[in-house]
């Protein structure tokens, strides 16, 4: 039996009227963007990344997939796709996986994009200390079916301190368009501190408490990237073209951040049996 694609939600849990505006470059980034950051909560960085480090990136993406590194197992198929995890065509496996996990150490392609330095001295300015890397992702959509990512607060995947800074980097390696689900935030929604957390479609914000009166899309040219708080309300809407739309993300926090435990993470963000519903 082949599983059902997973591109059902609210007709209306997405708005595509706002559009976000941006700079040109790391270089364009100056303080005054900064503040704004802190005040909307993301900032939108066009052309951070040449055409050459992105292709390179997307190469070092395909070796993964294709087995170049037999060490490597941060493969994430969607479920209508895990049939063909032995699928032995890179180009055509890619079109069945959801995620790259914990990439960086196995890419040097890759791990470039992570450590370049403008970006990190981005990252340093935000933060207010050393920026430390503690995760490392590849977000893929396949054509026909790429699943929604729905709305949600970062920091509720990770036992951090509740003051710790967090920020997330999500770098397009292909156009990210309204059509084939491009990021969507909630401005300043980081303002309003951590949230409950359901486990419906994912592990999420629940869908009637989202304002999306306030959703801004953010679509981006490949190496594009957004940097946003890990506390900003943000989702991704189903890929429904036959375009790809594969993205890499990085998170950083403070290299002096403290580490917690799950029980305290799901004290803050865990919703079940706190005597709150959806």
């Amino acid at each position: 039996m082949t599983a059902t694609r997973e591109t059902d939600y609210p007709a209306d849990l997405y708005q595509f009227a706002r559009v976000a505006q941006g700079v040109q470059g790391f270089a364009g980034v100056t303080p005054a963007h900064l503040d704004q950051f802190r005040e909307d909560g993301y900032l939108v960085v066009h052309n951070a990344f040449t055409a050459a480090e992105v292709a390179a990136a997307l190469d070092g993406l395909l070796d993964l997939i294709g087995g170049s590194r037999l060490d490597f197992h941060g493969l994430e198929f969607e479920s209508w796709g895990a049939d063909h995890a032995s699928e032995p065509n890179r180009e055509a496996k890619q079109d069945y996986i959801r995620k790259l996990m914990s990439f960086v150490k196995y890419d040097d392609r890759l791990n470039a994009l992570a450590a370049h330095p403008a970006l990190l001295d981005v990252a340093a300015r935000i933060v207010g200390d050393t920026p430390h890397m503690f995760q490392d992702m590849a977000l893929i959509k396949p054509p026909g079916g790429g699943r929604e990512k729905p709305w949600h607060q970062d920091k509720a995947y990770f036992a951090l301190k509740a003051d710790a800074p967090v920020v997330g980097v999500w770098i397009a390696l292909d156009p990210a368009t309204a059509e084939n689900g491009c990021m969507h935030v909630i401005p300043g929604s980081h303002r309003e501190g951590p949230m409950v957390h359901f486990k419906r479609r994912d592990w999420q914000l629940c869908d009637t408490t989202v304002e999306t009166a306030r959703d801004v899309m953010v679509p981006l040219a490949p190496g594009g990237l957004l940097l946003f708080d890990g506390l900003i309300h943000h989702g991704t809407p189903a890929n429904r073209t036959q375009d790809r739309r594969r993205a890499v993300q990085f998170h950083y926090t403070a290299r002096s951040a403290v580490w917690t435990d799950e029980e305290e993470r799901l004290a803050v963000f865990g919703g079940e049996g706190r005597g709150v519903s959806c």
